[in-house]
């Protein structure tokens, strides 16, 4: 593992160039500060990278929140199945290491994502019930919540809905009647109660992820027996939920749950 010295800190988590993370320590914090995983959206394709949520990876460190922009392999790139979910898997393990030299509470991760990032931080937390032999089994850091942003939870519903013009089936390679196997495996949908608080925040003027995925995850959720919330946003398309300017993001930020 390597880094470079900055305010920002670039760390490796593995040999190819994508398999990076950008640590951002917060200043005046007593003891160990509370970590949040960020990851990007996209639609698990390579035309967007960690910078997308850049600004709200620092704005989250000037709360108190030591950040960890995690880059992982995409569509169109090194990504899809299963390259994708191991190395967000490989990426979130990697804070386990990160943490034997930094004050990082462990104890105390919420995954945040926005749109797939969204689907990823999800997936995070569905790790411990994933098979033996499956991409992200047995991981050794566990968010202790998570915070959807637009965010796809059900990828049969993102594949049903052609979402990203096709989106869930290229990341997978193939459709729910395919490759249903890979999506067993993907979805949190498929992995009920993922066992943490969940937050989402939707717009119900978003385009790209409509507003029904977001209620339908949180009435599958509450129905296994999660505790989540949903807070709606009228008018709001798929960015102001990760624009640290807008009052979206402040109502986000200020409903956090507790870790």
């Amino acid at each position: 593992m390597t880094s470079t010295p900055d305010t920002v800190r670039r760390i490796t988590y593995g040999t190819a160039p994508d398999q990076v993370a950008d640590l951002r320590l917060p200043t005046g914090v007593q003891g160990l500060a509370p970590v949040a995983i960020v990851v990007h959206g996209g639609f698990w394709r390579a035309h967007r990278t960690l910078e997308m949520v850049a600004p709200l990876a620092e704005d989250l460190t000037a709360r108190g929140w030591a950040t960890w922009n995690l880059e992982y392999g995409r569509v169109g790139g090194r990504g899809g199945w299963p390259t994708t979910l191991t190395d967000v898997a490989a990426g979130v393990d990697a804070l386990a290491e990160v943490a034997a030299e930094e004050p990082l509470d462990l104890d105390r991760v919420v995954a945040i994502g926005h749109s797939a990032g969204g689907h990823l931080a999800l997936w995070t937390a569905a790790r411990p019930h994933l098979p033996d032999g499956a991409p992200g089994a047995r991981p050794t850091v566990v968010p202790a919540a998570v915070v959807s942003l637009a965010g796809v939870a059900d990828l049969r519903a993102a594949a049903d809905d052609s979402l990203g013009e096709g989106a869930a089936v290229e990341f997978l390679g193939g459709t729910p009647d395919e490759v249903g196997d890979r999506y067993d495996v993907a979805s949190p949908a498929e992995h009920l109660p993922l066992g943490v608080p969940q937050l989402l925040a939707h717009g119900d003027a978003d385009q790209h992820v409509p507003l029904r995925h977001a209620r339908a995850h949180r009435d599958a959720a509450r129905a296994a027996g999660d505790d989540v919330t949903l807070l709606e946003f009228s008018g709001a398309d798929h960015f102001p939920v990760i624009e640290p300017d807008s009052a979206v993001w402040q109502d986000i930020v200020a409903q956090f749950p507790e870790v």
